[in-house]
């Protein structure tokens, strides 16, 4: 991992390269840190690029999120006993791993049709859960509700603070030095990044950028929950264009980019490509076919742009390319399903 500095701890108020590396010391001894892996068929498939995959399907609770969850609960005061928030699932897992770490209660608000396989993970990890209604405005108004109820708790927003960012930038520290230790010291000269809330593309944009000036940083969405690109392209932040959660089987991607993630993506992310659903079940399936890996479709969702018209049409001299797979947490039970398939992946 990148030297991380020993600055004096303290809760940062926006995410930066400084707070990442103080992230990187703070929760190195509970993380993982995760190999960068290569596919020869995935570089041609690429147009002939080398593709490099941090796989965050193998970190702490299945996905990067333990990375930001564990920064942000032991930033949290010593009198804070209950830690509270609200996710899906893959957040909800972390947080609740998180919290049992440093010996404190965790508190789940969650959409009343997740994953079985992230509720029950959130239940083994000891935490309590509420159900609520699939929108935003039920997650954030069940959440107080809890908050509320325990008067020495506190809020972990699952994107939109700037703890959780600096711990999910760790992930950009270690994919730039890995690629420099496999490479002989050659640097990336892009990466995709899946973007549902964005903490994580706000943390690897901020840690890569600073690491690698000229680098191009690429957000990766789904078609159905595009929220990101639709603000890129008009300049001002934007919700989903749908009612309540978009129907996407990336399910890790259904929310909203925040008011401290958009102003690192509009000014830190050079572009947005999205990519439809059968897209992401057909790069779940190669990723599985090629390398043996079992991704969640959110990760897919990142291969998908890779190997899109947008991505595959970049200059030449953009020879190195590093891939964010975020988790790896998909239910058993829809995992035939997500992987089935017959034809062709190769690109034309």
């Amino acid at each position: 991992m990148e030297e991380a500095s020993h600055e004096p701890s303290a809760e940062p108020e926006a995410v930066s390269i400084a707070g990442i590396r103080q992230a990187a010391a703070r929760i190195g001894p509970h993380v993982h840190y995760t190999p960068v892996m290569t596919c020869r068929a995935l570089d041609e498939m690429s147009g002939g690029r080398e593709v490099f995959l941090k796989c965050e399907l193998f970190q702490k609770t299945g996905s990067f999120k333990a990375r930001g969850a564990c920064n942000a609960v032991l930033l949290t005061p010593p009198e804070c006993r209950d830690i509270v928030t609200h996710s899906s699932g893959n957040h909800a897992q972390a947080l609740a791993w998180a919290a049992s770490v440093k010996g404190v209660n965790a508190h789940i608000v969650m959409p009343h049709n997740s994953m079985a396989v992230k509720v029950a993970a959130v239940r083994d990890y000891g935490a309590s859960i509420t159900l609520c209604e699939n929108t935003k405005s039920g997650r954030e108004t069940t959440a107080a509700a809890v908050v509320s109820g325990h008067p020495l708790s506190t809020l972990i927003h699952p994107y939109n603070d700037p703890r959780v960012q600096c711990g999910q930038g760790t992930v950009g520290l270690e994919l730039v030095q890995q690629v420099k230790e496999q490479t002989g010291g050659a640097g990336l000269d892009a990466v995709v990044v899946p973007v549902g809330g964005g903490g994580l593309i706000t943390g690897v944009a901020t840690a890569v950028k600073a690491l690698c000036p000229g680098i191009r940083v690429i957000g990766a969405e789904p078609s159905k929950a595009a929220d990101a690109f639709r603000s890129k392209q008009s300049g001002s932040l934007q919700g989903h264009d749908c009612e309540g959660m978009p129907d996407t089987i990336a399910d890790g991607l259904r929310t909203t980019l925040g008011s401290t993630t958009w102003p690192v993506v509009r000014d830190s992310v050079d572009e947005i490509v999205t990519v439809s659903e059968e897209e992401i079940r057909l790069w779940m399936r190669v990723v599985y076919e090629r390398m043996k890996l079992v991704i969640e479709p959110s990760a897919a969702v990142g291969v998908a742009a890779l190997m899109s018209p947008r991505v595959r049409g970049m200059p030449q001299d953009v020879k190195r390319v590093g891939v964010v797979l975020c988790g790896g947490n998909v239910d058993v039970t829809l995992l035939q399903d997500l992987l089935a398939g017959d034809g062709n992946p190769l690109p034309v």
